[in-house]
């Protein structure tokens, strides 16, 4: 019998982050604005974990932290056991090729002067990745992964010549290219209309099979949640309010703020 502990794949242990307002001249009084109050989740590898939340719930904040953008104030964060808060130099670089995100607006997340071959090329050469060959190689076979086929017709394109939901596409492309262990998705399809954004959610279902891929799909719709996710966790004003698997958040909801949640979002037919 193995006596190695199974960790989470990821995990948040008692994460708290602060932010300092911009200082005013005639102002004395400068409290700190607490983002998020001893925050605690787990995800475990291959799982698709929902954090949701309305604007301003620190939901966003969680995303960053988990990706290194930012860094809590306090408490850890622990990808399969081991702290990354204070990672640095290959370390931190390595972290980075585990762990990606797919940013909400993907009119702003891809550079318009890059095609989108040299999108998805950058993270394979930061990281030194292959040779021109292979990268170019693995470009065509990721492009065709993500639905953008025949991807000879999309390598030389540019962010401009795409429909948003390809757009879309390509960010994920970028995100899977590294074959992460991890990747945040930052309400990935809140821009995009109902038909586009429901053949996204089954792009992400089958490149988390396919890959046993790990998501965070963050997003202010429980319904969304609820079609794509494992568990789900609820945040409110910077704290977890209650953890559970997305049909019991949807059916019984226990936590005043879920329920509220459910209320007031109207159901979506992602069967329709």
């Amino acid at each position: 019998m193995s006596n190695l502990k199974k960790y989470p794949l990821i995990e948040m242990k008692g994460v708290t982050k602060e932010y300092s307002p911009r200082k005013r001249f005639f102002s004395k009084c400068q409290n700190k604005v607490l983002a998020l109050n001893s925050i605690d989740f787990s995800i475990e590898k291959g799982e698709i974990f929902g954090l949701v939340g309305q604007s301003g719930s620190g939901k966003t904040t969680c995303g960053r932290l988990l990706v290194r953008l930012e860094e809590p104030t306090s408490g850890s964060i622990c990808l399969n056991g081991e702290p990354i808060n204070k990672l640095k130099g290959i370390g931190l670089k390595t972290y980075r090729s585990k762990v990606q995100m797919i940013f909400q607006d993907p009119y702003q997340s891809l550079n318009p002067h890059l095609s989108i071959a040299e999108t998805i090329l950058e993270p394979l050469v930061v990281n030194g990745l292959g040779n021109a060959a292979t990268r170019r190689e693995k470009v065509l076979h990721t492009l065709e992964i993500v639905g953008l086929s025949p991807a000879d017709d999309f390598y030389d394109r540019y962010p401009h010549q795409l429909s948003g939901g390809q757009r879309q596409r390509v960010a994920i492309a970028r995100a899977i290219v590294l074959d992460p262990d991890f990747i945040v998705a930052d309400e990935p399809t809140s821009m995009l209309d109902a038909t586009i954004a429901i053949q996204l959610f089954q792009l992400l279902t089958q490149i988390r099979k396919r890959f046993d891929m790990a998501f965070l799909f963050i997003t202010h719709n429980l319904a969304a949640a609820n079609y794509l996710c494992d568990r789900i966790a609820v945040i409110h004003e910077g704290h977890i309010v209650e953890v559970n698997t997305a049909n019991n958040i949807i059916q019984h909801p226990e936590h005043p703020y879920t329920k509220r949640l459910i209320q007031v979002q109207p159901g979506f037919d992602f069967n329709g």
